[in-house]
């Protein structure tokens, strides 16, 4: 597993949409897809969806790295 690559999100939402650093750490995810070109509305999360990402992003024990 991979974690955020933060700075290459902060590069394009600084750099590329020109947004000041307030901005950038207000937006939510969705939000900030929907800015880089997604489409939003991408439907309800199923039950697949949240297995894939309680799998991709597994909660871990305190004191353990994040990200």
């Amino acid at each position: 597993m991979t974690g955020i690559d933060w700075a290459a999100l902060m590069q394009v939402g600084l750099h590329g949409l020109g947004m000041q650093p307030d901005a950038f750490w207000r937006l939510t995810p969705v939000e900030l897809r929907i800015k880089l070109g997604a489409q939003a509305g991408s439907g309800p999360l199923t039950r697949a969806r949240l297995d894939e990402l309680a799998r991709a992003f597994p909660d871990v024990k305190k004191g353990q790295k994040d990200g």
